[in-house]
């Protein structure tokens, strides 16, 4: 529903401030106004590419400016034509309103949702703001000023009833007019920048949570992380937002449409703080019903009001919605349809050592970065391409791309490491770990923190095995009964760079304790175990330089999903049709991690699920 807002909002903010023109050209035909209001739409989302870094500085005077405009013009009406529209602030009248328009009344709130449409923006912009900002802002500032504005808007319309479809600019004084012109335009662009950079925002979200078809994710701004830009998205939303635009031609269809994505929007966000409330603040139950009871009256109220405007437009925001929603749920289900036949499929580890330390294939000087889903595990692809060629490289690395439900990952939990099978087997896996507002690109700097990240489970691994007096086996346990208490026990050598450095200096410590003339004899045996040891750690170091030395192969599998036979109609539908139609639309694993073609190999197979 934000998404479909995030068409809506341009629309209807770009439709409205160019109307203004009209007053001033009573000749001028609504085709016309459409007209400016189509190219000023599709300007703004051709610019969107360069990123709101340069000109955002702009926007906060520009919106500041327009709501003291609108404040300001309030009071002016106010005091110009009737005062006693301040009464409006006493709720008697909103049992009055009811009392004497009864259905009619109720009804009519529907017409009245785009007092508050914006608000659901403050949501996306979460992310952007710390909370005191918007809260400060909106208190002072846009409250403040929305209410003076209506009010005037009110007082003007007690003198002049007949000025009710150009309200707004037929109550501004003639002597400002195209100033205030000028900035609502302004203002009216920045409000639709302000949602399509959300639009961007809540996709990205969705992406990196595997809810949403891959697309190019760009970042404009090498200060501000949250600036981004998706092509594919920008033009989706262009090509909608210009047909609504230009198929509705006025603001009363248009502003059904964008009430009814608010109100839908604002229920939703009340049942999802419910859960909050009761599963991460813990509250009690009665500050739980107090505020269920009172949140419900209100967009209760709203919410069926505006059934009554779906036929004048609010289908539009459930049509949209609706479209999204089968696009992410088809991606999801596929793609975690997929994920369980590749972990049902997976190679085991009784496999991969009977192969022994060449695989049964020739080892081939190289390092090959194998793409998988599987943070453990060996993956089937493996095993399809061992079967079909006849070598493989010197060294294997299994690369797996997570994306975790959190805001960020430290650089230094970046990478997690693990060796599998012996060490003569030269058999990685690295997980990397992003959360969903991190950067990543598959580039240079990624492949030196991952060969770093390697370089440091090695010579971690050589120190354990160094303070224990023993051989860390594939499975991070000890293949001899360690005699050495101080060193660190260790169960699993699955390390983080985060763990280097405690582990090292306990190490370390281990060691330089062991000076003491007690244990002269022990000592002299340590020094001997460190010296091969480092020797072993050397060795291999010096092998993996020279294999990435060699040549890095990036090698991706490009699978293809089918429904089994005997599925039901749904889930032929789902997987073969739809599930195959996004994944032709969507961007490649190896656009994705933007792998350079001369490297790159394709492993093609077929998934029955």
């Amino acid at each position: 529903m934000v998404i479909g807002d995030g068409i809506l909002t341009p629309a209807i903010s770009v439709l409205s401030a160019t109307g203004g023109i009209k007053l001033d050209q009573p000749k001028m035909s609504d085709e016309v106004v459409v007209l400016v209001s189509v190219i000023i739409l599709v300007g703004l989302f051709s610019i969107q590419h360069y990123g709101t870094d340069r000109i955002a500085w702009l926007f906060a005077p520009i919106v500041f400016v327009w709501f003291l405009l609108i404040g300001g013009i309030g009071i002016i009406n106010i005091w110009k034509y009737d005062t006693r529209v301040l009464k409006a602030f006493s709720p008697v009248h909103i049992y009055r309103y009811f009392k004497k328009g009864g259905i009619e009344g109720w009804t009519s709130l529907g017409g009245i949702m785009l007092s508050i449409t914006g608000t659901e923006a403050v949501f996306a912009d979460l992310s952007h703001f710390p909370v005191p900002a918007i809260q400060i802002a909106f208190t002072v500032v846009v409250f403040p000023s929305l209410l003076l504005a209506y009010c005037g808007q009110a007082a003007y319309l007690i003198k002049h009833s007949n000025h009710v479809v150009d309200l707004f600019y037929s109550s501004i004084p003639e002597s400002i007019y195209w100033p205030v012109f000028l900035v609502a335009t302004a203002a009216a662009v920045v409000a639709s920048q302000a949602t399509i950079s959300a639009t961007f925002s809540l996709v990205k979200q969705a992406l990196a949570l595997g809810c949403f078809p891959r697309v190019k994710v760009v970042h404009t701004s090498k200060k501000f992380l949250q600036q981004i830009y998706i092509p594919d998205i920008n033009w989706i939303l262009m090509i909608l937002c210009v047909a609504v635009t230009a198929g509705f031609k006025n603001q009363t269809q248009i502003g059904n449409a964008s009430g009814t994505a608010v109100a839908i929007v604002m229920l939703v966000t009340t049942f999802l703080m419910i859960l909050i409330m009761i599963l991460v603040w813990r509250c009690h139950w009665t500050l739980v019903v107090i505020f269920t009871v009172l949140s419900l009256i209100v967009e209760g109220t709203y919410f069926t009001a505006v059934l009554f405007k779906v036929n004048q437009g609010g289908w539009v925001p459930l049509a949209i919605a609706a479209a999204f929603f089968i696009i992410m749920y088809v991606w999801h289900y596929g793609s975690v349809k997929r994920y369980e036949f590749e972990m049902h499929s997976k190679v085991s580890m009784a496999y991969i050592l009977g192969l022994g330390p060449s695989l049964g294939l020739v080892r081939v000087p190289g390092i090959g970065l194998v793409y998988t889903e599987l943070a453990r595990g060996v993956p089937p692809i493996f095993s399809h391409f061992i079967t079909n060629l006849p070598a493989i490289h010197s060294v294997v690395i299994f690369v797996c791309v997570k994306y975790l439900p959190v805001y960020t990952v430290p650089e230094e939990e970046r990478f997690l490491v693990r060796r599998i099978g012996p060490k003569n087997f030269h058999m990685f896996r690295c997980v990397a770990r992003y959360g969903y507002k991190d950067l990543h690109k598959k580039d240079d700097d990624f492949e030196e923190k991952l060969f770093e990240s390697l370089h440091m489970f090695v010579r971690l691994e050589y120190l354990m095995e160094e303070c224990s007096g023993s051989e860390i086996s594939s499975y991070g346990q000890q293949t001899q009964q360690s005699n050495s208490e101080e060193c660190p026990p260790n169960n699993n050598n699955s390390l983080t760079l985060s763990s280097i450095v405690d582990l090292t200096i306990s190490s370390v410590g281990s060691i330089v304790s062991a000076e003491s003339p007690v244990h002269l004899s022990a000592q002299g045996s340590a020094i001997s175990n460190r010296g091969s040891h480092s020797q072993n750690e050397l060795n291999e170091k010096e092998f993996l330089n020279s294999c990435r030395a060699a040549g890095i192969v990036h090698i991706l599998g490009n699978t293809v999903v089918q429904a089994r036979q005997g599925s039901n109609f749904f889930k032929k539908i789902t997987i073969n049709y739809l599930y195959a139609l996004l994944r032709k639309m969507c961007r490649e694993n190896s656009v994705i991690f933007n792998v350079p073609h001369e490297s790159l190999l394709n492993v093609g197979q077929v998934f029955y699920i």
